[in-house]
């Protein structure tokens, strides 16, 4: 079986002395793993970074089998903010999402595009507020629709909370995520409130149902904002 794809690093692990392998994110193919012969030499490791940008060439025997990956590098992410911990947590945080939540060999065009656009805009001022959006898409693409609109008010204040049932679930939602806008006030007590919202409904639908654990990086980035 052989195939050729873009796409993104979500995860990589190593594997015997002189191999990896990896989890990408493709459009065609969805999320997979492949082993990388060679992906600890010093030319392969320095790009197999999370959320780069690759161009893989696939092999495997059977459908039912590993398969194994040539790696190319088509665009370096990670390494444009090695020295921003909070984008450098959030890339992470994307990425150790997409790699937990996403099923194995389907694909997701909207869920691709909406994280294609999000990895493009986190060099923008607002780019806190655009994360927090992809993670709403997110969990609605997964099969889970906040219908956050239900709970609109006459209120324009982006920085009320809303208190709000939803599945059975209580929670606080920051008043400009159901209004469905960017806020102006860029304070961090709002994108925390914000991250913790989409927290808990993240661990409430997806996390503990499954028995599965939380990423750490994404309760980092959190931590920033406190």
């Amino acid at each position: 079986m052989i195939w050729e794809d873009e796409c993104y690093l979500l995860s990589k692990r190593k594997f015997r002395e002189n191999a990896n392998i990896i989890n990408i994110f493709t459009q065609k193919k969805g999320k997979l793993d492949g082993i990388v012969y060679g992906g600890t030499s010093r030319k392969v490791r320095n790009y197999l970074q999370i959320s780069n940008k690759l161009f893989v060439s696939h092999t495997s025997k059977s459908e039912n089998r590993i398969g194994y990956f040539k790696t190319e590098l088509i665009k370096p992410i990670s390494p444009l903010y090695f020295n921003d911990k909070e984008r450098t947590s959030a890339l992470i945080s994307i990425c150790s999402l997409l790699n937990i939540l996403l099923p194995d060999s389907q694909p997701n065009k909207k869920i691709y595009k909406s994280f294609e656009s999000m990895i493009n805009s986190i060099n923008l001022e607002n780019w806190i507020f655009l994360y927090i959006y992809f993670e709403i898409n997110l969990i609605k693409e997964l099969g889970y629709d906040t219908n956050l609109i239900e709970h609109s008010t006459n209120n324009n204040d982006d920085n009320v909370l809303i208190k709000a049932n939803i599945d059975g679930y209580t929670y606080e939602i920051p008043n400009y995520l159901i209004k469905k806008k960017i806020p102006d006030n860029l304070s961090n007590i709002l994108i925390r409130k914000s991250l913790y919202f989409t927290r808990q409904v993240m661990q409430n639908k997806f996390f503990i149902p499954n028995n599965l654990m939380f990423p750490k990086s994404r309760v980092i980035l959190e931590n920033y904002f406190n």
